[in-house]
């Protein structure tokens, strides 16, 4: 085992038990299994026999469930709403034994589904043939405001990390953003931010982990597969984000780390560049690279932890998880 291996995989033992809270919107992935019969005489569409739901975490939730599967103590903070949808949410934080201690039970909102439906014949391998979501956005008032706020800065005081996941659901806002950050880097909590369409509204976090299309989105710019517009957008980014780094996700071509007057550290997709499900990959990037900092690992060693944690979920169908110990045996493989 040379030295690297041996740095990163002391790294993800120090992962066990560690607290990092996870503020973002929290949504219900519901999963309806079929059998594919035949084409309906009404409309050209398939005929599909319910067999089975099944449910997860989506949005924030998904980076709870890395964080945990990890062997980390996530802190989920958020607003579900007063339905079914919501309660199932809680049962199966609570059933993981996972806090539900900050995760705001509010009457005025729905709490966001997507519906995949998978179907197949009999015996085979289930195929997503439709998703429907249901989208509500978290309702603007100064109790819930108050309520997250003050959530926040109890979690301060308990965790080693703040993950902010905002899939623009408006849990996240840039007002309580703001009030909180002075605080967290007041006592040097590494504070890292996924957000899909609002990157720009918030900075001076430790780091962000946007995808390429959302940084392309961000600037107004166009990347394709050029080196050279991807090292000076993430410097533009870096610099506008007023960030000490920022980690870009580059599906199939790996991740890229910027830090400040530093050159571009790239590093290409671990493993086999044949992916099987992107879904849910961001999460595994996000949730690793979070927790490497909380243990105290530099922006270089979280890079490729987060790097070769995303090559491993790839190569499973569906929004995936990885263990410490899955992590650690690729490290040493």
């Amino acid at each position: 085992m040379d030295k690297e291996e041996s740095r990163l995989i002391g790294i993800v033992d120090r992962f066990a038990g560690r607290k990092v809270a996870v503020w973002g919107d929290f949504i219900l992935d519901e999963y309806l299994y079929g059998r594919t019969r035949r084409i309906s005489r009404e409309a050209p569409v398939l005929i599909i026999s319910y067999e089975r739901a099944e449910f997860s975490l989506g949005g924030a939730g998904n980076s709870v469930l890395n964080l945990e599967a990890l062997g980390a103590s996530p802190l989920p903070i958020g607003v579900v709403g007063q339905d079914e949808s919501g309660r199932k949410i809680v049962d199966f934080l609570q059933g993981r034994s996972i806090s539900t201690r900050w995760l705001i039970r509010s009457g005025a909102h729905q709490t966001p589904i997507k519906m995949r439906i998978l179907a197949g014949e009999e015996n085979t391998r289930k195929q997503q043939v439709l998703r429907i979501d249901k989208e509500s956005a978290v309702p603007g008032n100064d109790r819930l405001e108050r309520k997250l706020r003050a959530a926040l800065v109890e979690a301060s005081g308990r965790c080693a990390a703040l993950l902010v996941s905002d899939y623009n659901y408006m849990t996240v806002l840039p007002e309580i953003y703001a009030r909180i950050l002075p605080l967290y880097r007041e006592r040097k909590l590494p504070l890292t931010l996924d957000s899909r369409f609002r990157l720009v509204q918030f900075s001076g976090m430790t780091a962000a982990t946007p995808n390429e299309p959302e940084v392309e989105d961000a600037l107004k710019v166009g990347l394709g597969d050029n080196p050279a517009a991807l090292a000076k957008a993430g410097a533009a980014l870096l610099k506008r984000l007023r960030s000490p780094a920022l980690l870009i996700t580059r599906g199939s071509r790996g991740l890229a780390l910027f830090e400040k007057r530093k050159a571009p550290f790239l590093l290409p997709v671990h493993g086999s560049t044949d992916i099987v499900d992107v879904t849910g990959a961001g999460d595994t990037v996000i949730s690793v690279f979070t927790l490497a900092l909380a243990c105290g690992a530099g922006f270089k060693d979280a890079a490729r932890l987060a790097n070769i944690a995303g090559g491993i979920v790839v190569m499973k169908k569906g929004t995936a998880t990885l263990t410490a110990q899955e992590l650690k045996h690729a490290i040493s493989s």
